[in-house]
């Protein structure tokens, strides 16, 4: 004979200790709870409302500068540690915890035009516009002794950027060319040309270590081998770009930031037309920089606003700035994928939350539980009107409204324009091209 007997576990329901929440038995069956959805719709409508009411994402800035910020380099081995070179020549280094410069290096006359630093950060290098490459220990000098680099190296022309090997010693600079240097040589070991106008800026591949990747005034981009004698392949764009960066997960995308208030995003294997165009800022796009996941991108521009961009959308999820904030001539995110910093025009560096409404410190288990409840309640309900609307809409300065507004109607002028040629004439006599592909001009090999 079976008898059926209750059991009631009292693991089930009494608390460990008085400060616990009471536990509740629920049951999961659907047709008991036939207003879930409804309430789950308010529940993401609510956490919507707040992540705005909480998107407080200026964290801190860094004063100290004389003069505009012109480069920012992030320290390969530690995250409380960033470099920073201005127009005045002068080289900062800063613990970002405590927001306070630890040493300063006048190493240049004129602008600091690049740093980077060894990948074994033992020394770093520095270039301006007095035509010196500069190199210098890491480790401050001990008390009484005169701070001075451990080589100087004279070029024959302006340097316009540096970039280090990830992993070997050797060291690329640009300027009317691109040249590969060896740290133990004082001569270039390799040199590459490709036009007659000067290269602004250039990166090393952070996993094809020996490509590398330039911009230059005269609207190319290029891509080297260091291996070879000469360039691998050019694209051309209709106007000049101004930065590059690689993305570190899919090391063959990169994306540049061009005049044209425009990001593109390439594969290096099919340069004839961008993956993706980002379009949001309204003047030049000035530096751009990668997340260390991969799946994000930050751009400062001339328009004085940083704005972040998925890397497979061509609209920002995210635009930050300040009153004070002038133009944002460099940008760099985190390697703890967690802060965005921002160099600009008005000599101070800023230090941004990668997530506006994230809470900084420490975060129990059921606050953390809970916002990754709401998180997910957001995602799940993100295609509804009123939602998208709340999450979507930006608080903009005025000019910057305005001048979105303005480029908007433009846009929509021209393709009315084009639909009434096309309307207008043979069939297939007005050819529709797509928008990321009227950007490239061409491409050599």
């Amino acid at each position: 004979m079976r008898v059926k007997v209750l059991v009631r576990n009292p693991d089930d329901y009494v608390r460990e200790t008085k400060r616990d929440v009471h536990k509740v038995p629920r049951n999961y069956d659907p047709s008991l709870h036939p207003f879930d959805v409804a309430r789950e719709y308010t529940r993401a409508l609510n956490a919507t409302k707040l992540e705005r009411v909480f998107a407080k994402p200026f964290i801190g800035s860094l004063d100290g500068h004389k003069d505009s910020v012109h480069c920012l380099v992030k320290h390969p081995k530690s995250l409380s540690t960033l470099l920073s070179g201005s127009c005045d020549g002068e080289i900062k280094i800063w613990d970002l915890p405590k927001q306070e410069c630890t040493r300063t290096i006048t190493a240049h006359t004129g602008y600091t035009r690049g740093v980077c630093i060894q990948p074994d950060c033992q020394s770093l290098f520095s270039v301006g516009d007095d035509k010196i490459i500069k190199q210098w220990k890491m480790e401050p000098p001990a008390y009484g002794q005169v701070e001075e680099p451990l080589m100087t190296i004279l070029g024959k022309t302006i340097f316009t950027g540096i970039d280090h090997h990830w992993k070997d010693p050797v060291y690329a600079t640009c300027g009317e060319r691109v040249d590969i240097w060896d740290e133990h040589r004082t001569e270039p070991v390799r040199s590459f040309t490709w036009g007659l106008d000067s290269i602004t800026s250039l990166k090393f591949n952070p996993v094809e270590t020996n490509l590398l990747a330039s911009t230059a005034s005269d609207r190319n981009i290029v891509l080297y081998d260091m291996r070879g004698a000469t360039p691998l392949r050019k694209v051309i764009l209709e106007m000049r770009s101004n930065a590059i960066a690689w993305n570190p997960m899919e090391t063959f995308i990169f994306t540049v930031a061009n005049e044209d208030f425009n990001l593109y995003t390439f594969d290096m294997r099919k340069l004839s037309s961008p993956v993706n165009v980002h379009m949001d800022h309204v003047s030049a796009v000035l530096d751009v920089d990668f997340s260390p996941t991969g799946k994000e991108i930050v751009s400062g521009s001339f328009d004085k606003t940083i704005r972040i961009f998925p890397v497979n959308k061509g609209r920002s999820r995210e635009v930050y700035y300040t009153k004070r904030m002038q133009r944002v001539t460099c940008v760099r995110w985190s390697l703890d994928n967690k802060y965005i910093l921002s160099g600009s025009d008005e000599m101070n560096i800023r230090i941004w939350k990668s997530e506006a409404a994230e809470k900084l410190g420490v975060v129990r288990s059921r606050e953390k539980a809970a916002l990754q409840y709401n998180q997910k309640l957001r995602d799940k309900f993100s295609e509804h009107p009123q939602i998208r609307r709340i999450a979507r809409h930006r608080h903009l300065p005025k000019r910057v409204f305005n001048a979105a507004k303005e480029i908007r109607t433009i846009r929509e002028s021209k393709k009315r324009k084009e639909a009434n040629k096309r309307a207008h004439s043979k069939p297939g006599h007005v050819e529709y091209k797509a928008e990321r592909v009227k950007r490239v001009l061409g491409e050599n090999e």
